[in-house]
């Protein structure tokens, strides 16, 4: 913990929030702003972390797809990469890697959380509800579902 009257750099206070994870420069410059006291003085920080190798936008989409992935579908992914201001040639290639897992990964969160096909119409509702709002597209949370035992009927109206 900073001492009364210690004031951190704007490059000290960089280095501890990438000690914690990686973080985009986008992040950065977000976070950071508003303790540049000199203009420019933050560009220049991160530019020299950058010429290090401390910030580094691949480690960042790597990072977060593969903390992520696992529990959210490509629609969680894509926002919270764009969140994170990647660039969006980068974001479109990693949500096409995983594109192919898609399935199987819906499939895994719904088995962690449900386990066992739905009782009733309300249940597969909700089934459907959670997987959507896990990111997975509808295609694909339709034949989860469907393949715990509802029929199509349940979904249309």
């Amino acid at each position: 913990m900073a001492q009364p009257g210690f004031k951190l750099s704007l490059k000290g206070r960089a280095l501890r929030l990438l000690s914690q994870r990686e973080h985009s420069r986008a992040e950065l410059v977000r976070k950071l702003s508003p303790h540049e006291e000199v203009p420019g003085e933050l560009a220049q920080v991160l530019d020299d972390l950058h010429a290090k190798g401390f910030i580094d936008e691949a480690r960042v989409l790597e990072s977060v797809v593969n903390h992520r992935a696992s529990k959210l579908g490509n629609g969680r992914i894509k926002q919270e990469l764009q969140a994170k201001g990647l660039a969006p040639e980068s974001v479109a290639q990693a949500l096409h890697d995983l594109k192919d897992s898609e399935f199987a990964r819906a499939q895994g969160v719904w088995q962690r959380k449900f386990g066992t096909p739905a009782a009733d119409a309300n249940a597969r509702a909700k089934h459907y509800r959670f997987l959507l709002t896990r990111g997975f597209s509808s295609e694909v949370v339709r034949k989860v579902v469907k393949l715990s035992g509802a029929s199509d009927e349940d979904f249309e109206s």
